[in-house]
């Protein structure tokens, strides 16, 4: 693979991180839309949302088994144009199981996709030699501000969900197409890694995917997807219920969490590679369990504000990080390793929102932030995962390569 291919393979890896983050903004977002367009009751409204991360994780499943046939770059170039027809879906129909075959399709083609993207990912971090993880995550954040500032102007404007939605698919579609031709998984020359080793061989850990060494990822996966759930769950009622902000203000700290999400990704590949990947989740998993500290005791809504500002800076860095660390632990088998650790991104997403929730009703509100507050600390425990950083990349100790890709 030409330092060229390599680049060009970033690029467009990076556009179609964008591409779902924008189409996923404009689901989430639009939720109370698609509601009223359906007649979802709010007792069948859990079963909807709990529906579409349950089958991305049978997605995921699925997906580790086609790759065994398929390259991932073959599953990420269909799976992206589904996720953004079947987004179109459910802005088009009119009956209730025109929404229900929308929201399944959608469901299965992100689990393949999010797996996909990250493989690609995992793949292009070994072959640049240095870390570069984050920074596709940081084209999800900006396309997820995009996507939501999208669905902002469409709600302002009273558009139905299909004049929202058709511009934005009828531009991303070819897009991503056009994009797609660019996709590679980064390896040599007839399946062998940049390294010279073949794609399928691994020493111990290295080629045989253990589950047993694989849990601490799965863990701190599902701990941060709990912390991120419950910023965009609960942020905005914590701060007018809890805090007494106005409505307008209320709508504040999510915004700030995702604007800072991607300021701290934009950098954390720098520090990364200047300080390593433990260091840098270990500080980041600090300062988020400081941001839930800092909303379970602020005073009023400024300094919650501040909390989540926290949040989005610690947060951001520990999902990116647990795939590239992944990748590292099992890198005859990183395709297989990232679709399995994919399936926790959503575990931690059912339990996040309706945890709080419960705990909420059954004590207090401040007091349910100190959980997942506790489960990102825990994070610490496990931080050995992401090392020991080795001479192909992170660290600051970079494979040596004939040249510098940029």
């Amino acid at each position: 693979m030409t330092d060229a291919g390599l680049r060009h393979g970033r690029a467009s890896l990076g556009l179609s991180f964008g591409v779902q983050g924008v189409a996923f903004a404009l689901l989430v977002t639009r939720i109370p839309a698609i509601q009223d367009q359906y007649g979802i009751s709010d007792g069948l409204l859990p079963v909807f949302l709990a529906a579409v991360p349950i089958l991305a994780g049978a997605g995921s499943v699925a997906t580790e088994k086609v790759v065994a046939r398929v390259r991932p770059r073959v599953v990420l170039r269909w799976a992206q144009p589904l996720v953004l027809l079947a987004l179109l879906g459910v802005g088009a129909g009119r009956e209730m199981w025109h929404v229900a075959v929308a929201l399944g399709v959608f469901g299965l083609a992100v689990g393949a996709l999010d797996a996909s993207m990250n493989m690609l990912g995992v793949s292009l971090q070994r072959a640049y030699g240095r870390s570069i993880m984050t920074g596709f995550h940081a084209a999800y954040s900006l396309g997820g501000i995009a996507g939501a500032s999208l669905a902002w102007a469409g709600a302002r404007w009273e558009l139905s969900l299909l004049a929202s939605y058709l511009p934005v698919v009828a531009v991303l579609l070819p897009v991503a197409l056009t994009g797609s031709r660019w996709y590679t998984e980064g390896k040599g020359a007839e399946g062998k890694r940049p390294d010279g080793t073949e794609a399928g061989a691994g020493a111990g850990a290295g080629g045989a995917l253990s589950f047993k060494l694989l849990l601490p990822l799965c863990l701190i996966m599902t701990f941060a997807y709990i912390g991120d759930s419950t910023v965009s769950n609960w942020s905005a009622k914590y701060l007018q219920d809890v805090l007494g902000s106005s409505e307008q203000l209320a709508t504040v700290p999510y915004n700030l969490y995702m604007v800072t999400t991607l300021l701290g990704r934009a950098v954390g590949d720098l520090g990364v590679r200047r300080f390593g990947a433990v260091a840098v989740v270990r500080g980041g998993s600090l300062l988020a369990a400081g941001g839930f500290a800092v909303v379970a005791v602020a005073p009023g809504a400024w300094v919650g504000m501040l909390g989540f500002t926290m949040l989005g800076f610690g947060l951001c860095v520990i999902v990116p990080q647990t795939f590239a660390a992944a990748g590292r632990m099992f890198p005859g088998n990183s395709d297989a390793a990232v679709a399995r650790l994919n399936i926790f991104n959503y575990v931690g997403f059912l339990v996040g929102s309706p945890l709080v929730g419960a705990l909420g009703d059954a004590w207090s509100y401040r007091g349910a932030m100190l959980v997942p507050m506790v489960l990102v600390l825990a994070t610490l425990v496990y931080a050995r995962a992401f090392g020991p950083e080795t001479a192909r990349y992170g660290g600051g100790h970079e494979r040596p390569r004939t040249a510098d890709v940029g």
